[in-house]
């Protein structure tokens, strides 16, 4: 198994936290029913008020701070322990995370017709974990070469 590079996983760290307090702010809003200043795009109070936005009574900006917040464990916990369950954790997750965020963004797209800031923010953050996961399931791959 290769070694990990540090940058990686610190970038790990960045991005999930970034996405965390993105999806922590929108939750706080949800439940506190504040306005939503909206920058760039003018669709945060149709997105955010869609019935998209709430699945099973639960917002979905909680569950995308619950996502980031297992994967920022996940990274902290990795760099302190060596632990490859968390590494799993970093590899796998992230496709998740990822998938969600392309169905939201069509939802914007195509069905809600507007864009929301924050859950840019959060395609954003999402997608490049993904990619650093991406790296991570790459940079861990056994390779088996047979000389001739």
């Amino acid at each position: 198994m290769a070694q990990i590079p540090r940058w990686l996983l610190i970038s790990f760290v960045i991005v999930s936290f970034i996405g965390f307090l993105d999806s922590t702010f929108l939750t706080f809003e949800h439940y506190n029913q504040g306005i939503l200043p909206c920058y760039i795009f003018s669709g945060c109070a149709e997105v955010t008020a869609s019935r998209y936005a709430i699945v099973a009574g639960v917002p979905i900006s909680l569950a995308g701070a619950a996502f980031y917040l297992s994967v920022l464990i996940a990274a902290i916990f990795y760099l302190d322990t060596k632990n490859a369950k968390a590494l799993k954790v970093l590899k796998f997750l992230p496709i998740a995370g990822f998938l969600a965020s392309l169905w939201l963004l069509f939802l914007q797209l195509f069905v809600i017709k507007a864009i929301c800031f924050y859950c840019v923010v959060s395609l954003i953050s999402s997608t490049a974990l993904f990619i650093l996961g991406l790296y991570l399931l790459n940079q861990n791959r056994p390779y088996l070469i047979q000389e001739r």
